[in-house]
């Protein structure tokens, strides 16, 4: 075979492997994609002992604003910990609702946006200025991350309704 096949044959399954790759992000879930991104094992802990796992996985389409480990980690000392204990189920599933938007909302839509109303009730503030978009006091670091039921929004604090 000469290098030119050789190549040719390389491209092709790289690009095969590529295409793979990508259709099987886009099949997962919001909850499976988040799991795979393996920075929101704390949300994925949380969804769980709410009991939103499966609302998640289900048909939607949801906008997810995702906090990282990062942003529950600047919560205060022991937030996490008590907002996962089963007494303080319903405190924990409004602040996890309050980061979840009806339809699928991509970032050229959420410019465009004052606000948007959460699957908890109340409503965040979208102020997209200066080429970041906050999201309440959250700055979106990574946007329009595809799922088969909607879309996430990566953030860098946890947002928490009024």
């Amino acid at each position: 075979m000469t290098r030119v096949k050789k190549f040719a044959t390389a491209v092709t399954v790289a690009a095969a492997m590529l295409i793979t790759t990508q259709a099987q992000a886009q099949n997962r879930d919001i909850v499976d994609t988040a799991v795979a991104a393996g920075q929101f094992n704390t949300l994925a802990a949380a969804l769980k002992a709410a009991g939103l796992v499966d609302t998640l996985k289900g048909a939607g389409p949801f906008t997810v604003f995702a906090p990282t480990d990062e942003a529950f980690a600047k919560l205060p000392k022991g937030t996490v910990e008590d907002l996962l204990k089963p007494e303080n189920k319903a405190k924990l599933t409004a602040v996890l609702t309050y980061h979840v938007v009806p339809g699928k909302v991509m970032a050229a839509d959420v410019v465009k946006v004052k606000e948007a109303k959460t699957v908890q009730g109340s409503s965040l503030k979208v102020n997209a200025t200066g080429g970041k978009v906050m999201i309440d006091n959250a700055t979106v670091v990574k946007a329009d991350i595809a799922a088969s039921n909607g879309v996430i929004h990566v953030i860098d604090t946890v947002v928490l309704p009024k």
